[in-house]
């Protein structure tokens, strides 16, 4: 079985054909196809990376755009009165990979 490393967001994900993911939000629209940026490509037989990546092209497509678990931020400072609490919830985009071509 194929399968690539990819980067966008900032982060690295193994990604295999077939595969659906979150990652860091997108400016794609629903549906629409991108292209990730492989960082190591491992076949069976071969093993590509630096100069060899222009050969290989990973497509996804954008399922739909989505929010992450809300996460709790709380700042406190024992016998000083002071306390924050805060909420964050992360853009995310769920990505489905289509295709993982080396030419």
């Amino acid at each position: 079985m194929s399968y690539a490393i990819v980067k966008t967001g900032g982060k690295q994900y193994r990604v295999h054909e077939g595969l659906t993911f979150l990652v860091e939000r997108l400016t794609a629209a629903e549906g629409e196809n991108v292209t990730l940026a492989p960082l190591l490509y491992v076949d069976g037989e071969q093993l590509l990376d630096g100069d060899g990546l222009s050969s290989v092209e990973v497509s996804a497509t954008v399922l739909a755009h989505e929010r992450g678990p809300k996460l709790r931020v709380v700042k406190f400072k024992p016998k000083r009165g002071y306390k924050r609490r805060n909420g964050h919830r992360q853009n995310l985009t769920r990505l489905k990979i289509t295709s993982i071509t080396a030419k």
